[in-house]
């Protein structure tokens, strides 16, 4: 007897089309939410909503939850409280990172200054805390807390390996874990927490979103020394201006004779992005990006496996296609 194969993982605009129903009950809630009686406040969300992004943490909560059968206004408004957490931790990276431009748009900080911007990630925060508690439901919000504070110590993290060309393969990883995927990971944990599964389930879903966030931020890196700017919508060369080490570089770091080493260490320590030809050569010349695709691609196989053993349905498909998608996107 065969086994019945997987149904084909879904491409984006599949998945787009098969989680379009509850997107727009969840864009219609954040857009409610965000709502104030502080102008300023009202000005950097409307600015936020029309800088649109892909939506992805809360498509993920509402895919798992849908992929063991469950859909409905509670899996809505968690899908909110996690697009107001990803959007703060956007709002507080980019005044921690000065940037200017993001999705094609200026960033908030730029057109509102970096205090507002501070301000207004902590009013999502806040705004976030009340839509749990209304859930009423101890479980989400254990989750959601130590969720929020390992990405509050993933920046720290971050901040403590800025400018400093030593940082190493597992250094990398434990900052993209906290910064990244624990969100994926408790997006798609939340997703089956609601539909009632059982702990190995969410478990099952837990490694899936936590490997796909690591498949994510590897192939955003990537994307850092690789895309078409245009298409990117922000500067190439953002995280070497920032003092970033991510896995190209510290690839390049690891493989390069000792003259280019030195190099490459006075580049990241200065943050000099004027180097940026030097920095790509010494990557395309240890083959940095093509080992940190392979990583990225580990990591997407990881979250598929993860899926092994669950009911075969649309929802699943699509989650499977997004692992293939978040190692094949060119922004």
């Amino acid at each position: 007897m065969h086994a019945t194969p997987a149904p084909p993982a879904l491409d984006l605009p599949a998945i787009q089309a098969l989680a379009a129903a509850d997107m727009a009950a969840v864009d219609a809630l954040i857009r409610r939410r965000l709502a104030s009686d502080v102008v300023l406040v009202n000005q950097v969300a409307e600015h936020l909503v029309a800088a649109g992004g892909k939506r992805l943490r809360p498509m993920l909560l509402l895919l798992a939850a849908r992929a063991l059968g469950h859909r409905g206004p509670d899996a809505h408004q968690l899908a909110a409280v996690v697009e107001f957490i990803h959007t703060a931790t956007l709002l507080h990276d980019d005044v921690v990172d000065e940037s200017d431009l993001r999705r094609g748009r200026k960033t908030a900080n730029a057109l509102f200054g970096n205090a507002a911007s501070v301000l207004v990630g902590d009013f999502l925060y806040s705004r976030s805390f009340q839509l749990m508690v209304e859930l009423d439901r101890l479980p989400v919000m254990r989750i959601l807390a130590d969720t929020t504070n390992a990405i509050a110590e993933g920046e720290v993290l971050q901040l403590l390996h800025v400018r400093n060309p030593d940082t190493d393969e597992p250094a990398y990883l434990k900052v993209i874990e906290r910064k990244t995927a624990v969100l994926f990971a408790a997006a798609t944990r939340l997703g089956a927490l609601l539909a009632g599964a059982g702990e190995a389930t969410q478990q099952r879903l837990h490694d899936y979103g936590l490997a796909l966030g690591y498949a994510f931020q590897i192939a955003d890196d990537v994307l850092d020394y690789s895309a078409d700017e245009a298409a990117l919508g922000k500067h190439l060369g953002d995280d070497l201006a920032e003092g970033k080490a991510t896995l190209p570089l510290i690839h390049a770091m690891l493989h390069s004779d000792a003259a280019t080493r030195d190099r490459l260490r006075a580049i990241v320590e200065a943050g000099e992005v004027e180097a940026m030809p030097e920095v790509l050569a010494a990557i395309e010349a240890t083959g940095g990006l093509a080992y940190s695709r392979r990583r990225a691609d580990d990591y997407a196989d990881a979250a598929e496996r993860a899926l092994d053993g669950l009911d075969d349905n649309n929802a699943v498909a699509a989650l499977r296609g997004l692992a293939r998608y978040a190692v094949r996107r060119d922004r």
